[in-house]
């Protein structure tokens, strides 16, 4: 599945500019952050200047990593990243200033999608094959599960640290569950094989990536009910969210859908690589990050004038499945 797919939308339409080369700049962005991007043929990890557009650094993580994740170390400022190989069914701990490796925890299931708890400790991975979320220390490993429904893929938690939410594609539906105690407090129920799932900065609204009806699904996490849908771009797989608008990776489409967080009305479809993914926003908020997987790309967009402003090359098969984006 190499050829580009075509592209249907019945709204506006805005077009990528440039060639698809290293670090091409058409505009300055207004970001100054690291991305690290994992790279599924290549089996490594892409670190990324996001400010100059330069890649900085390499590092071999075998067993074909897809699920990522950047969060602070327990109590302290400095940050680790998390990547999950589901070949290999580990979890590689690096520091994110040095990028060396600082262990590898290995997990006997299906390990996919990944979540750091803002405290930083403890991280989710979800179990694709065991129905379930592992809790796990970088030090210790394995210190609790989470019951889920089939296929759990995308994790997100709260801002406040209470609740930690799953993506379970082959149930339909959403677990969402306390962190204090490990224990579900609801299932919502959901469009067609959802996938990546988002959080709001508030803490209030979940947003699933539905794969099979191409559809965003938006959850009330209090009261564990669907607010609305909205259309999508063919094969949805992930969300983000800034500037008051969602951004979310169509697979097979080659676009960013954009819509509005208020109304739910689809706003744009922006022309990104080919077989676009994980998809992150800048720090401050100005910038939204794909990664695109057939192209071995990331595409940057900026959030106000919803264009494309860069494109950077990184390894083979970028996938970047979370929040990728740190100091």
């Amino acid at each position: 599945m190499t050829s580009r797919r075509g592209k249907v939308w019945a709204g506006r339409r805005f077009a990528a500019a440039g060639s698809v080369a290293a670090a091409v700049l058409l505009a300055t962005p207004a970001i100054a952050d690291t991305a690290f991007i994992t790279n599924q043929s290549s089996e490594d990890l892409t670190v990324v200047d996001l400010d100059t557009g330069r890649v900085l650094h390499t590092t071999p993580i075998g067993g074909k990593p897809a699920g990522v994740a950047v969060g602070r170390r327990w109590g302290e400022a400095p940050q680790n990243v998390y990547v999950v190989s589901p070949d290999s069914k580990t979890v590689t701990v690096l520091d994110a200033a040095s990028r060396e490796v600082l262990s590898r925890i290995t997990l006997a299931g299906g390990p996919l999608g990944i979540a750091v708890h803002p405290s930083g400790n403890p991280v989710y991975v979800a179990d694709w094959y065991g129905a379930r979320l592992w809790a796990i220390e970088a030090g210790t490993g394995v210190i609790g599960e989470i019951a889920t429904g089939n296929s759990p893929s995308g994790i997100a938690v709260t801002p406040d640290g209470k609740k930690v939410l799953s993506a379970d594609r082959d149930s339909n539906q959403v677990t969402i569950a306390d962190t204090a105690t490990l224990s579900v407090l609801t299932h919502v129920a959901v469009g067609i094989r959802p996938f990546g799932i988002t959080v709001d900065a508030d803490g209030k609204r979940a947003y699933t990536a539905d794969v099979g009806s191409n559809t965003v699904t938006v959850i009330d996490i209090s009261r564990g009910t669907v607010i609305g849908r909205v259309p999508t771009g063919e094969r949805p797989y992930a969300v983000a969210l800034a500037g008051g608008k969602g951004f979310v990776t169509d697979q097979y489409a080659d676009t960013v859908t954009v819509f509005d967080l208020d109304t739910l009305a689809p706003l744009a479809l922006i022309d990104v690589g080919e077989y676009p993914e994980g998809i992150d926003v800048s720090r401050d908020g100005r910038s939204v990050i794909v990664a695109n997987w057939f192209s071995n790309t990331i595409t940057i967009i900026d959030v106000e004038t919803l264009r494309v402003v860069r494109e950077i090359e990184v390894g083979d098969g970028p996938r970047a499945f979370g929040l990728f984006v740190g100091e």
